[in-house]
């Protein structure tokens, strides 16, 4: 790195402690109300909200794990970024209206007003377990990461401490300011994330032909590899580096009509760290039009997420063969031999960013790794605060002290996160690893918001059962194709599911799950429950600020699917 570049993105870091302080200043004369931390006062504007959800989604997982999983396969894994935008619409219409009507604080409270308070817990200390030790350690493993290939030789050595800096750099001002400032500093960092994205792809481009141009750079880029620019994925259609079917990944037409629809679901609709933006908004309106902001940003984001992937693979195809090198660029591969796929946005900031730019890049990769650590930071702290401590520990806590326990939790979450990131080790396509493991449970959770939300006959047993059930139905497809089969008697071992793509294991875990509850539901009287959610076709109109650019972007998507099918 250049005395250029660490001026840049030095400046980076000042401009959002800067703006983050600021924000999280306390009202003349108050302290921060527990509306204020937690829910940013439900001040937020529509383009705030909509800038703040998509900084919350891209993280190292998206930047640096997308952009693996395009070297891998190309640009079929941007259908969770396209099929996203269509979700969003579909949260905007359907749940946030229910959400906003209950005025609640946290997912898990919507849990104890439809179900019970016993479910309401079991799913918060699940979701701050999710948080900890999965999101908040797979984003600064992945951020450490990358650190270390860019301004080292890639052998691990800056893990450690780029994981330490960038946790401490996201906690400065998160743990102060609370939502307000994650959420308005993200409206900056989503800025530098997205101009910065695209001009990597750009330069990225402009080396793959000797003209130097985008355009041209695009064109053989597409030319060279048409394989790989195919969205619904046939059966040893691409094979991965290491040798994997693609299709186990990504399988055919189940992106657009099956599994993928509860992975997206599950994350857009009932995940905190996402969904905590809308209930910060000033209303409903607000609300659904930032939702829509977002979804348009969905559909550009492959641009800078996972074409410098497929850039990365073309640039290390051999010319005499054209199939990837045997021998990878340093970087590439680990101790081993196993190629890295994950590094090939850090090797192609590396590698091909000049000085000055190269600054600007790490800003934007600090930007989405800092925005999503905050955000996580602060959803943590808003689940244990208003879901155990206020519930169960103090149930008669003030605003003040519900303030400073939410900052205390914030800080033990990082430190916790902080110690146990280093164990990452090497895992390959790391979003691709992440999908599938939370695919164990997230099919039954949503299986059971659904049925709350939409069947008023549900029933509390029903919904616990339902969820304890799902994870031996997932963990089933987990287990049996990798060798257990073999162990079962042979008489036994037709009745047995061989492997099947895990978003089809996550689409019949869901199914299962429902009819689960249904059939205790139907037990246990087959009637109304008492918590069951009031709908009326009034509470899900909207308004012309939201069906336009919704109509919009369902076009857009369209048309994007029949140009890459």
């Amino acid at each position: 790195m250049e005395n250029i570049d660490i001026i840049v993105f030095i400046s980076y870091c000042i401009v959002i402690l800067t703006i983050g302080l600021y924000v999280s200043r306390d009202k003349s004369g108050s302290g921060k109300s527990a509306e204020d931390y937690f829910l940013a006062g439900k001040s937020l504007p529509w383009w705030t909200i909509g800038a703040s959800l998509i900084a919350a989604n891209i993280s190292a997982e998206q930047f640096i794990g997308m952009s693996g999983s395009g070297f891998a396969l190309g640009l079929a894994i941007a259908t969770y970024e396209w099929m996203a935008a269509i979700t969003l619409l579909v949260v905007g219409k359907f749940f946030l209206p229910i959400y906003i009507e209950k005025n609640i604080y946290t997912i898990p409270e919507f849990v104890k007003k439809r179900y019970s308070k016993n479910l309401k817990t079991i799913l918060a200390i699940f979701w701050i377990s999710l948080f900890v030790f999965v999101n908040l350690t797979s984003v600064m493993y992945l951020g450490g990461k990358a650190m270390d290939t860019i301004f080292g030789s890639g052998d691990g050595s800056l893990i450690t401490t780029s994981i330490i800096g960038l946790g401490l750099f996201a906690l400065t001002y998160s743990v102060w300011g609370g939502l307000s400032a994650v959420a308005w500093t993200d409206v900056v960092q989503v800025v530098i994330l997205i101009f910065g994205g695209m001009l990597m792809t750009g330069i990225a481009l402009s080396y793959v032909t000797p003209s130097g141009g985008i355009i041209d750079g695009l064109s053989y880029v597409y030319n060279t590899v048409p394989e790989r620019f195919s969205m619904i994925l046939s059966k040893g259609e691409i094979i991965t580096p290491d040798g994997r079917d693609a299709y186990f990944d990504l399988p055919g037409i189940a992106v657009l009509i099956g599994g993928m629809w509860i992975a997206n679901t599950y994350y857009w609709g009932f995940n905190q760290y996402i969904i905590q933006r809308t209930f910060a908004a000033k209303n409903l309106g607000e609300a659904q039009k930032g939702i829509a902001f977002a979804a348009f940003l969905k559909l550009i984001i492959p641009i800078f997420v996972v074409l410098p992937g497929i850039i990365a693979y073309v640039i290390n195809l051999d010319p005499a063969t054209g199939e990837l090198m045997k021998v990878l660029p340093e970087g590439f591969t680990s101790s081993d031999g196993k190629i890295l796929n994950d590094n090939a946005a850090p090797w192609l900031i590396k590698n091909y960013i000049p000085v000055g730019i190269k600054g600007l890049i790490l800003a934007a990769l600090a930007a989405a790794i800092v925005s999503s650590l905050a955000s996580m930071l602060n959803s943590t702290s808003t689940i244990f605060t208003m879901d155990i401590y206020k519930e169960i520990i103090n149930k008669k806590a003030k605003d003040s002290e519900l303030v400073k326990v939410g900052r205390f939790v914030v800080i033990v979450s990082l430190f916790i996160a902080m110690l146990i990131a280093p164990m990452f080790g090497n895992l390959g396509q790391v979003f691709q690893a992440i999908q599938e493991y939370t695919g164990v449970v997230s099919p039954g959770i949503l299986a059971v918001f659904i049925m709350g939300l939409f069947y008023k006959k549900a029933t509390n047993n029903a919904a616990i059962w339902g969820i304890l059930l799902s994870i031996p139905v997932a963990m089933y497809f987990k287990v049996v194709p990798k060798g257990w089969i073999e162990f079962m008697p042979s008489f036994s071992q037709g009745l047995f599911i061989g492997e099947i793509p895990f978003l089809h294991q996550m689409g019949i875990t869901f199914l299962v799950t429902m009819f689960i509850i249904y059939i205790i539901s139907y037990l246990e009287g087959n009637e109304d429950d008492p918590k069951a959610i009031k709908l009326s076709g009034k509470l899900f109109e909207t308004k012309p600020s939201f069906n336009i650019p919704a109509f919009t972007v369902l076009i857009i998507t369209t048309m994007l699917y029949a140009i890459f099918w």
